[in-house]
């Protein structure tokens, strides 16, 4: 049993800052920045940057010195050294897309914002256990989607879920209407072709349409 689970309050701030949490996958931590830039001047200021690239971490230092305006998070977390790395190079909130006891222990011990993943009742359970009441539901798609939350939210009362993996922005509306859905992540507003392409302006408006989600 984690004797300190992370605090909800923190949590719960990162997931009701805006309706949707850009999950970003880059090679270069310049364009790292430029990214953080444009999603903030749509109006999406924390950026969840995967750890699935060599300089992961670089990017997330260069977010945080760069732009600190930007809420910078790490995720693909998958094991206690990574939570610790991601602390030091400046990560502001985890995410990781299952959950483990030693890696919320690491999460715990730490004290940033945490999302551990779950994608069964039986890990949302257990999340519930530990003192978890927000969960990454990934990936969300592939694991009954909009149907599965429907099916949990007069169970699993207690908790709330940011759902991840196969949404965009036409799927997105529909699960933000769930009143067990505090946020989502998202990877269309950062399409590859804009990216490679530096075009930004594509980037904030997209920024700006998920922030208008909600209203």
């Amino acid at each position: 049993m984690i004797s300190q689970p992370a605090s909800s309050d923190p949590v719960e701030r990162l997931v009701s800052a805006a309706p949707v949490i850009p999950v970003v996958t880059v090679e270069d931590p310049a364009t790292a920045v430029a990214l953080a830039h444009a999603l903030a001047a749509g109006g999406l200021t924390a950026v969840e940057i995967t750890l699935r690239t060599p300089r992961a971490l670089e990017a997330i230092a260069a977010v945080a010195r760069e732009a600190p305006g930007v809420m910078v998070g790490a995720g693909t977390l998958l094991s206690e050294g990574q939570i610790l790395e991601a602390r030091e190079a400046g990560a502001r909130f985890l995410v990781s897309p299952g959950s483990t006891p030693r890696l919320m222990e690491a999460a715990a011990r730490v004290g940033l914002p945490y999302l551990p993943g779950c994608a069964t009742v039986s890990e949302a359970m257990a999340l519930l256990e530990f003192g978890f009441t927000h969960a990454k539901f990934f990936p969300a798609e592939a694991s009954g989607g909009i149907a599965f939350l429907k099916g949990v939210a007069p169970v699993l009362r207690a908790m709330r879920f940011c759902p991840t993996g196969g949404i965009d922005a036409a799927k997105a509306r529909e699960y933000l209407r769930l009143p067990n859905v505090a946020c989502i992540g998202g990877s269309w507003l950062v399409p590859a072709e804009a990216v490679a392409a530096s075009d930004w302006a594509v980037i904030t408006a997209l920024a700006r349409q998920a922030t208008a989600l909600r209203g």
